[in-house]
């Protein structure tokens, strides 16, 4: 699976890289970013929790 990360609709809630810290972490201002735009087996439940609670809808998960 792959993972896209739309920054410009980020405003840095958070729980992306608190829900799937090995996929997402946080810059300077607390907003998002992507580690990995593949995202290994052991992280896809993860990173689908982390796109069904960003409140700005800026990440989707697109299936292999």
């Amino acid at each position: 699976m792959k993972v896209h990360l739309d920054k410009s609709l980020c405003v840095g809630h958070g729980r992306c890289y608190e829900l799937a810290e090995a996929v997402f972490s946080d810059d300077e201002r607390g907003h998002s970013v992507l580690l990995c735009e593949t995202v290994p087996p052991e992280q896809q439940a993860a990173a689908r929790k982390a796109e069904r609670n960003c409140p700005e809808d800026a990440i989707r998960i697109e299936a292999d």
